[in-house]
């Protein structure tokens, strides 16, 4: 792993980005002989995204967002909507 100072970094980062895309090895740099920073290559993480931890454990049922009228007549009914006065 190469290792660079801040003031060689400032002064050659398009070489070093190059670099790092190229060969696909980190950079460290440093300040005052103590690594701070790594200079390393993105990568697109492209593995299939999970649902979560209950995938496949859970299932929806196919009337899920039907309402039943029953239950809205009486919220429609209740004194919560009065009738116009």
């Amino acid at each position: 792993m190469q290792i660079t100072n801040i003031s060689e970094a400032k002064a050659s980062l398009s070489f070093l980005i190059k670099q790092v895309q190229e060969t696909q090895q980190p950079i460290i740099i440093g300040k005052a002989g103590t690594p701070v920073a790594v200079l390393s290559a993105y990568s697109e993480d492209n593995s299939p995204r999970l649902g979560g931890s209950w995938e496949g454990k859970v299932k929806i049922a196919d009337d899920f967002d039907d309402t039943d009228d029953e239950i809205t007549d009486s919220f429609y009914q209740s004194s919560i909507f009065p009738d116009k006065i």
